[in-house]
């Protein structure tokens, strides 16, 4: 296999929740331009053909509405997909919800939110897409799950996440045990652990993040758009064929430092 074609992701069909903000349209972006058709979700059907639209600039790119928090979400995107789709070679699980706040401030309902979004929806969406994806895999090609995880799943950082770092660590486990479940059915499903991107959880230009970034992280730097396509393209590729149940951190060093 040449090195042009190594990388190659054009043809493929992607689903990206979270697709209309942050690393979710940062990855869908990169997708589009490489001749990934692409669908992303969000909670409103407006916003998600919005941002599809500024994406159509540069390839297939269509919007989709599902709200993931819901425990029908899932289902209700799964089959909004099914009707104009028979085949899901990547879906990328995106979505992301925080509730911060003290242990002793923390609420029932900001912790089942952000364990229902983060770590319940990854596993229904990919139950139940799970006949595109198996209608797209094959031996030489198998279909590939990517799901975003957080270094803040494998460490405890100096404020109190506690939902959300403990969501993040369950979907890195829900990685390898999906990995191993389908192997077999030539699935591959990998994660990525972010360091600091901007996103709506994330205000990278902030003094508090800048002074992290200088003081913890190696690269001396904030994670970029290029950075997350960069690797969501590899582990989309025949480049990455051979990497299973794998959770990679995209740090900057920022683990490796500690």
């Amino acid at each position: 296999m040449s090195g042009d074609n190594l990388f190659d992701v054009s043809g493929k069909i992607a689903l990206v929740t979270g697709g209309t903000s942050g690393i979710g349209r940062m990855i869908a972006h990169g997708f589009v331009s490489r001749g990934v058709k692409t669908y992303i979700a969000s909670r409103d059907q407006g916003r998600s053909d919005e941002v599809a639209a500024e994406l159509s600039q540069h390839g297939e790119c269509f919007g989709l509405c599902a709200d993931l928090a819901q425990e029908d979400g899932p289902a209700t995107l799964a089959r909004r997909l099914a009707e104009r789709e028979s085949r899901l070679d990547i879906l990328v699980n995106n979505a992301g919800a925080n509730a911060r706040g003290s242990i002793e401030e923390m609420t029932v309902e900001a912790w089942d939110m952000v364990l229902a979004v983060n770590l319940r929806a990854s596993f229904f969406l990919t139950q139940q897409v799970l006949p595109q994806l198996r209608a797209a895999a094959s031996a030489s090609s198998p279909a590939r799950v990517i799901n975003i995880g957080s270094i803040g799943g494998a460490h405890v950082p100096n404020w109190e996440a506690h939902p959300y770092g403990a969501s993040k660590a369950a979907v890195h486990h829900l990685t390898r045990s999906l990995a191993k479940r389908f192997g077999p059915d030539h699935i591959l499903v990998n994660a990525i652990a972010p360091g600091p991107f901007q996103s709506r959880l994330t205000d990278t230009a902030s003094d508090a993040v800048q002074k992290s970034i200088a003081t913890y992280i190696p690269a001396g730097r904030a994670g970029t758009p290029e950075d997350v396509q960069g690797l969501s393209i590899f582990l989309a590729s025949r480049a990455g064929a051979y990497i299973n149940g794998s959770t990679i951190a995209l740090d900057g060093g920022y683990l490796a430092a500690l």
